[in-house]
């Protein structure tokens, strides 16, 4: 069995990690994200580790479902996210799917399921806004969270489309994107959004964990507008969600 024999270090979301693993493969993918700074943690998947997501994975191809075959060096890529995603909690971050898009410098978050349009809609937003905008993320961007604001923050893992990079900006709205014949853009309580970020964030068995991670939560629902997004995916889309999360009081 091949022994971890790669070790480099990542800053994510402001955090330097060590990263103990087999593949060289590994660093090339989140080489955007190599430091040189002093780790705070390790991150190396354990033999136990590979087994028990071979086992899952292998029952999940069984059922029909092909997607989830996994190449050895594939199987690495999303045990170091998954361990690196839990340890990172404890430094006040938060995985949270999504596609991120800095627009004069603040960060917008489009939340959905996969394949309702989050990427197609921020690329809306690049078309119509062109350099006013950057993608920071548009997969699985980072939230440093504290009482003075929310951080975005790129990472390695930005989708098939690999958008984004090692950049971060200050989170202006988060937004549930739904898919609507006519544009339209609402304002939500907490109450409502506290089911949207139960779905997208990262969450774990762990009690410890949890009881982190709902401060977290709490912190950021309390502090960050949410909105409901309907769209058609046409280009007044983003215009209709621009005008409606910046309308002056």
């Amino acid at each position: 069995m091949k022994q971890a024999s790669v070790r480099f270090t990542v800053e994510i979301a402001g955090v330097a990690a060590e990263i103990c693993c087999r593949y060289p493969e590994t660093k090339a993918y989140m080489e955007d994200f190599l430091s040189e700074k002093e780790p705070c943690f390790t991150v190396r998947p354990s033999e136990e580790d590979f087994e028990a997501f071979r086992k899952w994975t292998e029952e999940l191809v069984a059922k029909g479902y092909e997607e989830y075959r996994y190449s050895p060096v594939m199987q690495e890529n999303i045990l170091v996210h998954s361990q690196l995603s839990r340890e990172l909690v404890n430094h006040d971050v938060l995985l949270m799917h999504g596609s991120a898009i800095s627009m004069d410098g603040e960060v917008y978050l489009f939340t959905a399921p996969s394949g309702t349009g989050k990427s197609t809609h921020t690329r809306l937003w690049r078309e119509t806004f062109g350099a006013r905008t950057m993608m920071i993320n548009d997969d699985k961007p980072m939230l440093k969270i504290s009482t003075d604001g929310v951080e975005v923050y790129g990472t390695p893992w930005r989708g098939k489309h690999r958008l984004g990079g090692n950049v971060h900006g200050p989170l202006k709205a988060v937004i549930d994107l739904t898919r609507d014949t006519e544009n339209h853009i609402e304002r939500i309580s907490a109450a409502d959004a506290f089911p949207i970020v139960k779905k997208q964030a990262v969450g774990f068995r762990d009690v410890g964990l949890m009881t982190k991670i709902l401060s977290l939560e709490k912190i950021l629902m309390e502090s960050i507008p949410f909105y409901r997004l309907g769209c058609n995916m046409e280009r007044e889309a983003a215009v209709v969600a621009w005008e409606g999360m910046n309308q002056k009081e």
